[in-house]
């Protein structure tokens, strides 16, 4: 790492509010995607949240670099070096690290911090040192080897490396490639660029071409590892080459004071990245085909064209009613009412209806019948796929669970937007004309026929009265016969016109009653999908805005 690609690859300073957003914006994809989201993933935030909030309540504007190693790369020695005196133990046949040591550069205090940390083993370095000033605010941390056969030695620096603000990997020539160095540590650390430096110590061991050869290797094994532009810093602890360079590098990270936060916004955004592979990249469409589709196998289900089959009948039955020869209506009262036998007679006449109304029983509609029944489960499960499109597989199973509700509570809905619709409009002009005038006719009729039985009367008791004619007919007669012949052609026009009025009031209630299945459908089956495509969409443009 040169001295300025800390500040370079940052992209500035992080602000205590920066850090805040993205950590807030992560805590809100974690709860817009609730079990969707993987749990160990979710464990992990959670406790990186902690961290945040610990790391960012420590006053004090210190940085902790950790020095973290393989077995044999000198990194205590590079740690007694940094310090100036041999304050870490080395060992002559085998590392004898085994707990995180500390050298502390300035007179801020390092306790709380230290303490949070978890290493004991503190150095204060003097005031005198030559490299208190441009160290001050250092807390350089020399670890345990991260492939010791002490399993207790690699955990304690995990630990502590998960701590840390800033890491410097050191390598030697005989391990610079060595596989758990970048597998376990290097490349899963990838996204913490910004606060990284390889060292390659040990160099004294190489001639100029080698060591050249073998910077450049490591480099490219770097870039590889997803470290792209990571400069290697070339040192040696026993012959003090690079130690300059390397203090260099060390007093821009603390000047630069923003370290602690650097490593904390990596931390969420590489768990930000983390969660987003669980996300897709978009959310389907639904379209209106399938709200088309639903709704015509929720119609049917709802027996929709059985009410309008009723409503029809009922509309002509209501207008015989009015429109038919007076002495034959009786006979409309033994003929059973079409909707009457559905039980919507009782609110299919209300204009308005308050929620108590609406819910007032249930229909005697038929059971929606087998065929019905498939097509409502092939419209749901035809929504499902198309919402569940493109769907990491949670996220999938969340859209077939919202699109698949029960079907006592889907029935029971669709019952009551039956009996919540307006089945009736209301009653057209000419029923009131017609009846007027039909009873009209009838009582031309009757007056006529009342005439003829007086006059048969007076006939059989002797008594001639002259009788008016109209041209060459009786008036009586013309009266019998005109009155029920132009109640007859009424009758025959009123039934017309009742079959034209019942087609298009069936049209009518059918529309509206789509409308109401309508929206059972979106308020039973797409309004949950889609809360759980919004659920999806929250998270993804949060985890984005953590990622960034």
């Amino acid at each position: 790492m040169s001295p300025d690609l800390f500040k370079r690859k940052s992209g500035g300073v992080v602000s205590n509010e920066a850090l805040q957003q993205r950590g807030k914006a992560l805590e809100t994809a974690i709860e817009h995607g609730g079990e969707r989201l993987p749990a160990s993933n979710v464990a992990v935030v959670r406790d990186l949240e902690r961290k945040v909030a610990e790391r960012s309540g420590i006053a004090g504007g210190r940085t902790v670099v950790a020095l973290a190693g393989a077995t044999g790369s000198g990194k205590s020695s590079l740690f007694n070096a940094l310090v100036g005196e041999p304050v870490s133990r080395i060992g002559a046949r085998r590392p004898t690290t085994s707990q995180a040591a500390a050298a502390v550069w300035g007179e801020e205090p390092s306790g709380p911090l230290l303490d949070w940390v978890g290493v004991g083993a503190r150095h204060q370095v003097p005031l005198a040192a030559p490299t208190t000033g441009t160290l001050d605010g250092l807390v350089l941390l020399d670890l345990p080897d991260f492939d010791s056969n002490v399993i207790a030695h690699r955990h304690e620096a995990d630990r502590v490396l998960k701590l840390s603000d800033v890491f410097i990997w050191v390598t030697d020539p005989q391990k610079y490639a060595d596989a758990v160095l970048h597998d376990d540590y290097i490349r899963t650390m990838a996204g913490h660029a910004a606060v990284t430096i390889v060292v390659l110590n040990q160099i004294d061991r190489l001639s100029r071409e080698a060591a050249k050869a073998c910077i450049a290797d490591l480099e490219k094994l770097l870039e590889r590892d997803g470290l792209s532009g990571v400069k290697v810093l070339a040192t040696s602890a026993a012959q003090g080459i690079g130690l300059d360079e390397l203090r260099t590098t060390l007093g821009k990270v603390v000047a630069h004071r923003n370290a602690a936060n650097q490593r904390l916004a990596a931390d969420l955004r590489v768990q930000a990245v983390e969660l987003r592979k669980h996300v897709a990249d978009t959310e389907p469409e639904l379209g209106r085909k399938t709200g088309d589709e639903l709704t015509d196998a929720l119609a049917k289900a709802a027996a929709v064209p059985v009410v309008g089959q009723a409503v029809e009948r009922d509309y002509r039955q209501r207008a015989a009613a009015h429109g038919g020869w007076p002495f034959t209506r009786w006979a409309n009262k033994f003929r059973p009412a079409p909707l009457s036998r559905l039980g919507l007679d009782k609110v299919a006449s209300q204009l308005t209806r308050s929620e108590g109304q609406r819910a007032l029983g249930r229909s005697s509609l038929p059971p929606a019948s087998p065929a019905a029944l498939a097509a409502v489960d092939l419209a749901t499960r035809r929504l499902g796929e198309r919402a569940a499109e493109g769907l990491p597989q949670p996220w999938a199973d969340a859209v077939y669970d919202a699109a698949s509700p029960q079907n006592d509570d889907l029935r029971d809905s669709l019952d009551q937007a039956v009996m919540g619709t307006e089945l009736r409009d209301r009653d057209p002009v000419w029923w009131t004309v017609f009846s007027m005038l039909q009873w009209l006719f009838a009582a031309v009729t009757l007056a006529g026929l009342l005439w003829l039985l007086m006059l048969a009367g007076l006939g059989f008791a002797q008594i001639q009265l002259d009788v008016p004619t109209w041209g060459w007919i009786p008036i009586p007669v013309l009266l019998l016969a005109g009155g029920l012949l132009l109640g007859l052609l009424l009758a025959v026009l009123s039934r017309f016109l009742a079959a034209k009025g019942g087609r298009r009031r069936r049209a009518a209630a059918e529309r509206r009653l789509r409308d109401a299945v309508s929206e059972v459908g979106e308020i039973k089956l797409v309004a949950p999908v889609r809360a759980v495509l919004a659920e999806h969409r929250a998270t993804r443009e949060a985890l984005d805005q953590a990622a960034r």
